[in-house]
């Protein structure tokens, strides 16, 4: 806010009253305090109207300007002297309150000499245009409103003064004289706005006639008012100043400038950016204290640089792993959310990389004023909160992004978003989850053009392809910043990669570890020579094509091993153990603790989460060295090693695909540590050939799966179309499919029927399945007939349910409402059990009956109700033949359901795996989907 200053207005007189007044105002001037000689900027013989000030003089006040004046002042008071009379000395002292009371608007005064009590009638205006001025016609409210407003910027010091003076001046508010006053104020806007003006009525009705009195009466009042400002400036100076921060005030100013001018500079899109990327310097200092990131790779200025990020394009960028994509997204994300103030999505592939994210942008949020949500597992809110003030950043993982992205479409807030990025967007090919990203982004495409869309990926072939999809630019580089070195072993011989030799192998050397017979047979594949080469001193990864393989390589491991290793680190790996231990409820995988004092430990979904954190933040310290892990920790969380080595070309029973296994020699080499990374391929003699065109191939083409997966794709797609209202006739479905990465291949993908056919079918199967209704005309695909959701389509698409399920579990939950058994959790439990994990569930039926027997009465009639007799498991536990059929889905369901009712009952994930013969993680995983399937169930009823 401006500082107030102090305008000033003269009554007009004529020319002969002010020769007279001057005239007459002689005797007095030399007796006057008020009347001494003041400083004047043009000295003894400048003119009476000029002006007071001084500039050269010393401002106590700083910045605000002081009272001035002229030499008239001696004539007005002779003026007055002859109009009014005034004997009351009371009558003085009110109207210097007044008078006091109007400067309480932050107008402070140089010097009291200065001060001078003329006829002036004093006008307060701000810097801006008069912004401050107190109104004519409600002089009362304006003056009430302008001190609120000048007090709010006014320094401590002032604050605590008015405060004092406000209680005195209410104290006195019930004297006689005081009352007079009040009925004064009230009278006229002109005695409001001038305090001697005011003054002046008062001498009016009360002239003395006595010449002396009339001069006592002067002095008085000049000595009144000299006396309130004197002591006004003294309750200045002593006042306590309140311990605000001068710095964090400072600090607080630049940032709230720096994000400004940031703004200003985005919105014009001028290449001429701020202080760090169109971002505040603060930024860059976090990114230096949070992260040791001092500089960014020349790749990643020119990406920043990049003309359509500056004119908000759609763009797709494609780096190896580990050369710092992420980096330029998160950049990215911040200009978003700090310059244009629009909310953002960031879609992650996995939940524990999505949690991983959010704890390391938290930090972020904090220092600069923005929302980190994460939307994973079970959590995250439809539709989102909506702030008036701070914008969110969503993390999410494929379906938790999909869901936010309909509930955005169903309230009409997609037009916050205002970017997405996409990390691992090669996932666009993969299954089902592949089939949710395309939709996801197909609808944002379509209903919000300023939507900004980033892509980036490692492993990316037919860019061309996902460029039309996405409207976007394409950016890459084949930057690393630590070199790669790709090797292959075959028996005792190392080959390095070499695509200019014939077979495309160059011989590097042979294997110097001395085995022993016993050795050779425990580690064929010359394992532990490979490792001993570079553990404790640099960190190792072992990508194992099974969960078990993982276990049992790191226990061979640590039996061979020296008990040198023993020694490094150790009080560390104990602290290590005893942290698992605490996590198990004091148990402790028995294979972790034979393996890590030897600075070994697995890495696989069958651990818990917290397991899972533990261990990777100890090989992250470098307390653990070497890591046998299944291939999701290449597309998981980043945990780079100096040498990757691949147990096998093969994940679980499948070989290896390309991207599969970028992704994973991609972890060799970490920047700032090591000067190069190296991967080794294990090869069987019988694979050679294969492994040979694996290794020269092609990345694989990124492919539609929307025909390929059809309940959670094509139909899926069609029913939120006409549910969200985007597209609800079949001419505006057919528009909407065009902007699908399906229509940008339908040559490729589908030969024998047309995309339009392919609609049609959809449409059909979805009013047949009564989750649609309208009709679909035969001949003639434009027809304007409407389709419109009926109510279990509208829970099925809010609910996020997959279109294979959703009759079955309307008709589970009908069933339910007949007799629902609530005596225990168990048939609500079974409700909530998961469909999808039912196929990867075989029971084991000793346990089955055990579990079953154990039930109450009530139980046991829950599962007769949902379809699983006694007499079946009993037959199946004792190995009879079955004459009578029952659903193996349901069967395995309910084991299922014994499952997370015993978990309910103990609590303790070690104790229930042991019980049912699973993996901790398996059981941890039961749990994450029953919660989320929980979620959907709960929007689907609603």
């Amino acid at each position: 806010m401006a500082e107030p200053k102090l305008a000033v207005r003269r009554k007009s007189r004529s020319s002969s009253e002010r020769k007279r007044s001057r005239a007459r105002a002689q005797p007095i001037a030399a007796s006057s305090p008020v009347a001494r000689k003041r400083p004047s900027s043009g000295g003894e013989g400048a003119p009476a109207e000029a002006p007071c000030t001084n500039d050269s003089e010393e401002d106590m006040f700083g910045d605000y300007d002081s009272f001035y004046g002229n030499d008239l002042l001696i004539a007005q008071v002779d003026d007055i002297e002859h109009k009014y009379l005034q004997d009351k000395n009371m009558d003085v002292k009110a109207a210097g309150e007044i008078a006091l009371g109007n400067l309480q608007s932050g107008v402070h005064q140089k010097d009291q000499d200065n001060f001078s009590a003329s006829e002036n009638v004093t006008v307060l205006r701000s810097d801006k245009e008069g912004a401050c001025q107190m109104r004519d016609s409600d002089p009362a409210d304006g003056n009430q409103e302008l001190s609120e407003s000048i007090l709010d910027d006014l320094p401590s010091s002032q604050l605590l003064y008015f405060e004092k003076m406000n209680e005195l001046s209410s104290a006195s508010r019930t004297s006689p004289v005081s009352k007079g006053r009040d009925e004064h104020v009230n009278s006229s806007s002109d005695k409001i706005r001038d305090p001697l003006s005011f003054y002046a009525g008062a001498e009016h009705r009360n002239r003395p006639t006595d010449s002396s009195s009339r001069s006592k009466c002067v002095l008085l009042k000049t000595e009144s008012l000299k006396d309130h400002l004197k002591s006004a400036m003294t309750g200045n100076a002593r006042a306590q100043t309140l311990q605000v921060s001068k710095t964090k005030q400072l600090k607080e100013a630049v940032l709230s400038e720096e994000i400004f001018v940031a703004r200003k500079v985005i919105e014009s899109s001028s290449v001429d950016i701020g202080p760090f990327y169109g971002l505040p310097s603060k930024v860059k200092d976090l990114f230096r204290q949070l992260r040791g990131i001092e500089t960014l790779y020349e790749w990643q200025h020119d990406c920043l640089m990049l003309e359509s990020l500056q004119q908000r394009r759609n763009l797709i960028y494609s780096l190896p792993t580990g050369g710092g994509k992420t980096l330029v997204a998160e950049i990215i994300i911040l200009q978003e959310l700090l310059c244009r103030q629009k909310d953002v999505l960031m879609i992650l592939p996995y939940v524990a990389i999505v949690q991983e994210k959010v704890k390391g942008l938290s930090s972020f949020g904090i220092e600069l004023g923005f929302l980190v949500e994460e939307y994973a597992g079970s959590k995250g809110r439809f539709p989102p909160v909506k702030r008036r003030v701070k914008k969110s950043l969503y993390i999410a993982t494929i379906e938790k992004g999909h869901a936010l992205v309909n509930s955005l479409i169903e309230t009409e807030r997609i037009y916050d978003l205002g970017l997405v990025v996409v990390d691992e967007l090669h996932m666009l090919g993969e299954g089902s989850r592949g089939a949710i990203l395309e939709i996801t982004l197909a609808k944002i495409l379509y209903t919000s053009k300023k939507t900004q869309i980033i892509g980036m990926s490692a492993t990316l072939n037919n860019v061309g392809d996902l460029q039309k999809f996405l409207q976007a630019e394409y950016y890459t580089n084949n930057f690393r910043p630590v070199e790669l070195k790709e090797y292959i072993k075959i028996r005792d011989t190392i080959y390095a990669v070499d695509s200019k030799t014939e077979n495309g192998f160059a011989f590097s050397r042979l294997l110097n570890f001395k085995y022993s017979g016993n050795l050779e047979k425990a580690d064929p594949d010359h394992i532990i020579a490979l490792v001993a080469e570079v553990i404790p001193k640099y960190s190792c990864l072992i990508f194992c094509p099974t969960k078990k393989n993982c276990e049992n390589v790191a226990s061979m491991v640590c039996k061979y091993l020296k008990k040198e290793f023993r020694a490094h680190r150790e009080k560390e790996k104990q602290d290590l153990i005893k942290n698992l231990k605490s996590i198990g409820n004091g148990t402790v995988c028995p294979v972790l603790k034979q393996t890590i004092p030897f600075g070994i430990a697995y890495h696989h979904s069958g651990l818990t989460n917290d397991e899972r954190k533990s261990i990777e933040e100890a090989y992250s310290s470098g307390v653990l060295c070497l890591l046998a892990c299944t291939a999701t920790l290449a597309a998981g969380v980043n945990l780079p090693a100096r040498r990757v080595i691949l147990r096998a070309p093969y994940v679980g029973n499948d070989f290896l695909k390309k991207n599969q296994y970028k992704q994973m020699i991609g972890r060799a080499g970490r920047a700032g540590i090591d000067s190069a990374g190296e991967s080794i391929l294990i090869v069987q003699e019988k694979d050679k050939h294969l492994v040979q065109d694996l290794v020269h191939s092609p990345l694989e083409n990124c492919y539609s799966n929307l025909l390929l997966e059809l309940t959670k794709g094509m139909q899926s797609l069609l029913l939120s179309l006409v549910g969200l209202k985007i597209a609800v006739t079949h001419e505006e479905v057919d528009n909407f499919m065009c902007c699908t990465l399906l229509g940008v291949q339908q040559q490729l993908v589908s030969k024998e029927k047309s995309l339009s056919e392919i609609i049609k079918g959809g449409l059909e199967n979805l009013i047949e399945k009564g989750l649609l209704k309208g009709r679909i005309s035969e001949k003639d695909h434009n027809s304007k007939s409407t389709l419109t959701v009926t109510p279990l389509g509208k829970a099925t698409y809010k609910g996020s349910i997959d279109l294979a399920y959703c009759n079955l579990l309307y008709t589970e939950l009908k069933k339910g409402l007949e007799g629902l058994v609530l005596e225990s959790n168990l048939h609500l439990l079974y409700l909530s059990t998961p469909y999808d994990m039912t196929s990867t569930c075989s029971p084991d039926w000793m346990i089955y009956l055990r579990q079953f027997n154990q039930l109450s009465a009530a139980e046991q009639k829950v599962a007769d109700i949902v379809g699983v007799p006694e007499s079946f498991i009993t037959k199946k536990a004792s190995g009879q033949a079955i004459r009578k059929h029952v659903d193996n889905a349901v069967v395995n369901r309910l084991y299922l359901t014994f499952v997370l009712h015993t978990l309910l009952k103990e609590t303790n994930i070690w104790s229930v795996s042991e019980k049912f013969n699973m993996s901790r993680g398996y059981v941890q995983s039961l749990l994450n989907s029953a919660a989320s399937f929980a979620s959907c169930l709960l929007h689907f009823c609603e």
